[in-house]
């Protein structure tokens, strides 16, 4: 068979264990495997070529993707979906594998009801798509947020200072409330609880009154402060989502933190740091056994499904239940979290 592979939105660390493992596996059964580049721009272009040996050597360790990525959206392109169909055919590719978040694996579900017989690999480091209880990248982003916390605390204390740290995570407060944890944070912020400006510098002040001169407090860029300035955010991609580092909240919330309790507030935007480098030992087997199960669903004829991380093993879950679905912070985590605040 002459198989495709593609990456969409964002990237993150482990893409290229994945792309290593799809190519191995596929090569073990005498498959061929096509590079299509940048996300569903190579497959709308009809940008593709042969995978070879020399491309996946050496790249289990290394950070991006190989294939490059696009928030390219075929469903808001003229013809994109139409597109894709034929390089589908003029390429004469038999499956195709996409390694995306949830926006990837919706238009790989639409493909997939057109016909084209399509697999999927869940990455997002936001944790949040549904179906699977880890992404590709997750595990590396909650890592780089854990050694930003252990950082900041030491000149937190030395200084007596309140820190804000804010971490991607748009729709769900995976990365927040794991990173946290782990990283000792007084206060969460997320999205699937809403805050207030009011909360969150009563904390500040309990904590100087208890004698702990300092703080930490983590933010998701989605999360929901009321009381908090905000900007209107007008810039927003092919998949309709809003560029979250215009709002700025973290930046804000620091300010007025400053502002209404006295105390030196500095904030520290992690960025795509949390999305860069190598991935972790976690990140680099779970994209290998994700791309190991794609293949063998290919070889199954289990099309129309993501090969999905549940209970410990890698399952088939249909691509129907990624759509329209984001999966949230489950709230006894979170509170779990309140009980060292």
């Amino acid at each position: 068979m002459r198989i495709g592979i593609l990456t969409g939105g964002g990237d993150v660390p482990g893409l290229n264990a994945a792309i290593r493992a799809v190519f191995r596996r596929a090569l073990e059964h005498g498959h061929q495997v096509l590079a299509i580049k940048d996300g569903y721009r190579g497959l709308i272009e009809g940008d593709i070529e042969p995978l070879t040996k020399e491309m996946v050597s050496e790249i289990l360790n290394v950070g991006g993707t190989i294939l490059g990525t696009s928030r390219t959206n075929p469903l808001k392109r003229e013809g994109g979906i139409e597109k894709c169909l034929q390089s589908v055919d003029e390429f004469g590719l038999d499956a195709l594998v996409t390694i995306g978040g949830d926006d990837t694996l919706s238009v790989a579900y639409e493909l997939h009801k057109r016909g084209v017989p399509i697999v999927g690999i869940p990455k997002t480091m936001d944790n949040d798509v549904c179906g699977t209880d880890q992404c590709i990248g997750f595990d590396t982003a909650v890592t780089r947020v854990t050694e930003a916390l252990d950082n900041l605390r030491t000149t937190a204390r030395s200084h007596n200072r309140v820190f804000v740290l804010e971490v991607m995570g748009r729709d769900a407060g995976w990365v927040a409330t794991v990173g946290g944890m782990a990283g000792g944070a007084d206060f969460i912020a997320i999205p699937e609880v809403p805050s207030s400006l009011d909360e969150v510098c009563e904390h500040v002040e309990r904590r100087w009154e208890e004698g702990d001169y300092f703080s930490l407090i983590v933010a998701s860029e989605g999360a929901h402060i009321e009381g908090l300035p905000s900007r209107k955010v007008e810039d927003v991609d092919e998949f309709g989502h809003k560029r979250l580092v215009e709002r700025g909240l973290g930046p804000h919330l620091a300010k007025q933190i400053e502002a209404r309790t006295g105390k030196t507030a500095r904030c520290v935007v992690l960025g795509h740091i949390q999305r860069g480098g190598s991935p972790t030992p976690f990140d680099r087997i779970l994209a290998t056994r994700m791309g190991v199960q794609a293949v063998d669903m290919i070889e199954e004829g289990k099309f129309g499904r993501m090969a999905a991380f549940k209970g410990g093993k890698i399952v088939p879950v249909e691509l129907e239940r990624v759509t329209g679905c984001t999966r949230e912070v489950d709230l006894d985590l979170y509170r779990l979290t309140q009980i060292f605040c």
